[in-house]
């Protein structure tokens, strides 16, 4: 078996048919994804595993670069493999092999299906980039179908969003989008990137879109998806405390469903809520009800691993980290 990273554009249109014939395809392992990083300014590798010819396993690796020459290693939803971990398994050996030579700290992965890897020393990640639950709608639904399987709650606030004429528009002002959730940020108490991010993203991930719902004055609310494939995905959203009873955030969400499913989408990933054992202070605790009153089925993914490489790296950044915030 050979494993090897690739970049020549016969191996990444090989790469390209091997992820769209996967079961696990996925957006955080395709060439969009890893354009997007690019573009971010983050160094990313592109592994396989081949035997005759024919790709056994895959991996694309986001690489992000901190103080001391010190980096981590994030396989976000991969690494992918064809039935046989143990294709998945000399992979990540090599990668492994190639993160220490990189001083990374730590290698994060988050596969759809579990790795069965007694002999590495894994770790819970406690960083919760990919959800370990999210919710799913069916778009192959018709429009009063969707409706209907929605929580009662959530009907009513789409009709409530109508009843004081919340409009909702496709737009590319990301300048927009990013005022609303810094906002959103100061209430929740989440971190924002730059403005720069949301841009980037806008542009350089196929299928990116962003609504904006307004009050007919200004944007009180935003909602930044992807298409890709046959599936729809609510990545960001911000909104305007001033103006929640207009329950604008619920239009968006109506709006970006049918927005997918015009565009022949099956399905529509709320992406991300938190998992049914969950304690009270899960990260993603807050924005599950909220996605609740849409309906869906709950999809349940293996949590986050990691791999902690240079564990004394690891410590002293933290403890620099926390110190000088």
């Amino acid at each position: 078996m050979t494993i090897r990273t690739i970049d020549s554009p016969a191996d990444l249109q090989r790469y390209e048919a091997w992820l769209q014939s996967h079961p696990h395809n996925s957006l955080w392992q395709s060439l969009g994804w890893k354009n997007y990083q690019e573009a971010l300014g983050r160094d990313t590798r592109l592994y396989i595993a081949e035997e005759n010819n024919q790709i056994e396993a895959s991996a694309l690796v986001i690489i992000d670069r901190t103080a001391f020459g010190l980096s981590t290693w994030d396989i976000p939803r991969g690494p992918l493999w064809n039935g046989n971990f143990e294709s998945a398994a000399k992979l990540l050996e090599r990668i492994m092999e190639d993160a220490k030579k990189d001083k990374c700290m730590t290698l994060y992965f988050s596969p759809a299906e579990s790795l069965k890897a007694d002999s590495w020393k894994l770790k819970a990640s406690s960083r919760h980039e990919q959800p370990s639950a999210t919710r799913i709608l069916d778009l192959t639904l018709s429009e009063e179908e969707i409706l209907a399987q929605m929580h009662p709650k959530g009907r009513y606030n789409i009709h409530v969003a109508e009843k004081h004429n919340v409009t909702v528009a496709q737009s590319s002002d990301a300048g927009a989008f990013h005022a609303l959730l810094t906002s959103t940020a100061a209430r929740d108490h989440f971190t924002v990137g730059p403005k720069h991010q949301y841009e980037t993203f806008l542009k350089h991930v196929p299928g990116a879109f962003l609504l904006l719902a307004s009050d007919g004055s200004s944007p009180i609310a935003g909602l930044l998806g992807v298409l890709y494939g046959h599936t729809g995905i609510y990545y960001y959203g911000a909104s305007s405390y001033e103006h929640r009873a207009l329950m604008a955030p619920f239009a968006l969400q109506w709006a970006a469903m049918r927005h997918c499913k015009a565009a022949g989408c099956r399905s529509y990933d709320l992406l991300g809520i938190a998992p049914a054992d969950a304690a009270p202070d899960h990260p993603w605790q807050g924005v599950s009800s909220f996605k609740a009153k849409f309906g869906g089925q709950v999809v349940v993914y293996p949590p986050e691993q990691q791999i902690i490489l240079r564990r004394g790296a690891k410590a002293l950044l933290t403890a620099k980290r926390k110190l000088l915030g």
